[in-house]
């Protein structure tokens, strides 16, 4: 006789609850005595004991092993073990389907009823699913009578998800198995399919009864997600199907595969550079300067280098603010607090698409694009607050808001940050706002994550903020940086956007994990203050830095660094890094 947990109970007897603590292998000489037979091969086990994760541990390699093919060192194991697999009438049950011998599946039912979690309920669920299989095996071998025998006298009176039945019934006028399988998007009689039923019938069956499909794998990839959220230089995709790493030690990246070090410095600004963001798709760069000029730069991730693509200079009071289009094509520019228009650029033609402008009075810094890329919000700190199309004419006001940030939520709501220490959200189909953040000191800059469910907050003389935006609690505080009063952006960034960055007055850059309060990088280069650093959308280990020091930074991994370098060399161009 075999417990419930397949493993073999030497006095036949059952626990009461079915499972067995330990398991006493049959063998009677132990291991750990150290004796060799004649035969010079070593000892059998006595007495020794296999505790419960022992015993799962045996089935989970058991199970491995036949799905791998390799059926006689499974049965092996089984044998010297003493551990089944499987629950005995489970094992049966698994034949039958994948055999297709659904009457035999009936009475495997019935012997597993009072095993199964839900009781009669389950059973007609499973029963049901598995006369759907059946039912769907009868027309494709064209024979409908028995088909529509199934359906009438053993699916129907289940009286179960009669929806499903009256879908079931229309295959039957398929006039061919292709058409059947097309229709039904079912992928036909055979292996694959009876061992998705097989796997949609194990959500019934405790583990104990019959293992979870790859339930080795599915363990070692959850051991190995883990260890990469631990990580806190995992910034690189790896495949899913763990091929790409060994399992024959931890998983750890370092340093050096994260960016960290400058690749390329570009000079061309000739005074403080206020504000860089990369575009949507990552192939370009724009940064803004208190010159007066707005430099578009052509982005080479191979390389991480930038190169010049064209030059706008139309802003007297210089650039303070940049952003891209959804459509990667149109840019807006913001300037300080003198300005009173927002410029929306062709980006690839360097042409003034349209310049937003109300009042004269007017301070328009901050601006952010809905998601449509059609619609944008502009406002500044005077009070003025616009909803507008990328035709520059405006559809709905706020009155009195003086903003220090925007942010689009959805294409009806944006965030604003303001100068009572708040951000709040305001719905312009409803003309309604509401509360979400509120910190105790003023908000300088702000950025929300792609998912639209976190925040990056910088506060004044507080340093960066995480916030979520759903539950509207404080996550973390972010240690490092020194922030006073400047105006510094921040952003996120890495693979998933697992990082934050952000400037700092101190003329460094500070990288954190989003669950980790002290940085785990610190790049140093810049000589003044470090105004806005941006990620790379599109290339997790890309991001750029500009700086009152009138440069930007583009920084990297450091084979990236090595390998400019070998290109520069090899054409005979010098570094500027």
């Amino acid at each position: 006789m075999q417990q419930a947990n397949g493993c073999s109970q030497l006095n036949g007897s059952i626990e009461p609850d079915g499972y067995d603590e330990s398991h006493t292998l049959r063998n009677q000489e132990s291991l750990s005595n150290g004796e060799i037979n004649g035969n010079g091969t070593v000892g059998d086990q006595s007495n020794a004991v296999l505790s419960k994760t022992d015993q799962d541990i045996v089935r989970l390699i058991g199970q491995h092993l036949r799905g791998l093919g390799f059926n006689q060192t499974a049965e092996q194991l089984i044998a010297e073990s003493g551990c089944a697999l499987e629950h005995p009438t489970a094992a049966r049950f698994r034949a039958h389907i994948m055999d297709g011998e659904w009457e035999k599946t009936e009475d495997d039912l019935h012997d597993l009823e009072g095993l199964l979690k839900g009781g009669k309920e389950d059973v007609i669920k499973m029963k049901f699913l598995l006369l759907e299989q059946k039912y769907l095996e009868l027309l494709e071998d064209g024979l409908p009578l028995k088909a529509l025998d199934c359906l009438r006298h053993e699916l129907t009176p289940l009286k179960y998800n009669t929806e499903r039945v009256h879908v079931l019934s229309t295959y039957m006028m398929c006039s061919s198995a292709a058409e059947l399988r097309e229709s039904s998007h079912w992928e036909g009689k055979g292996p694959i399919t009876r061992q998705k039923l097989i796997e949609s019938l194990q959500e019934f069956l405790p583990p104990s009864i019959m293992l979870p499909p790859r339930r080795l794998f599915t363990l070692l990839s959850q051991a190995v997600e883990q260890q990469k959220e631990k990580c806190p230089y995992h910034n690189t995709q790896l495949d899913s199907d763990l091929s790409s790493i060994s399992l024959l030690m931890d998983h750890i990246c370092t340093k050096e595969q994260f960016p960290n070090v400058t690749t390329q410095v570009l000079w061309d600004h000739q005074d403080e550079v206020w504000h860089c963001q990369f575009s949507p798709d990552g192939t370009r760069l724009a940064t803004g300067s208190k010159d007066n000029k707005l430099i578009i730069w052509n982005v080479d991730v191979d390389y991480f280098e930038c190169r010049h693509y064209k030059t706008l200079d139309e802003h007297k009071f210089g650039v303070g603010f940049i952003s891209w289009c959804p459509d990667n094509v149109h840019i807006l520019v913001c300037g300080p607090d003198e300005t009173n228009e927002v410029y929306i650029y062709n980006s690839v033609t360097g042409e003034v698409r349209q310049k937003i402008h109300q009042n004269t009075d007017d301070s328009l810094t901050y601006a952010a694009w809905m998601p449509d890329g059609r619609k944008l919000v502009v406002g500044g700190v005077r009070g003025q607050f616009y909803y507008c199309d990328i035709d520059g004419n405006i559809i709905d006001t706020w009155e009195g808001v003086r903003i220090q940030g925007l942010a689009a939520l959805n294409d009806k709501v944006a965030l604003a940050a303001d100068t009572h220490n708040r951000i709040r959200g305001y719905n312009f189909d409803t003309l309604q706002d509401f509360p979400v953040i509120q910190e105790d000191h003023p908000i300088m800059t702000f950025v929300i994550d792609d998912k639209k469910e976190l925040a990056l907050v910088n506060v004044a003389s507080q340093g960066c903020h995480l916030w979520d935006l759903k539950d509207k609690v404080l996550l973390r505080k972010f240690h490092g940086q020194t922030q006073a009063f400047f105006t510094i952006y921040s952003c996120f960034g890495g693979l998933n956007q697992d990082y934050v960055a952000s400037g700092s007055e101190d003329h460094k850059v500070f990288i954190w994990h989003k669950r980790r309060e002290t940085p785990v990088a610190v790049l140093e280069g810049h000589r003044q203050t470090v105004n806005c650093v941006h990620w790379n959308p599109k290339e997790p280990s890309m991001l750029a830095s500009v700086s009152d020091d009138g440069t930007a930074r583009i920084w990297g991994p450091k084979d990236k660094q090595r390998k400019r370098k070998d290109s520069l060399n090899s054409s005979g161009r010098n570094s500027p890094v």
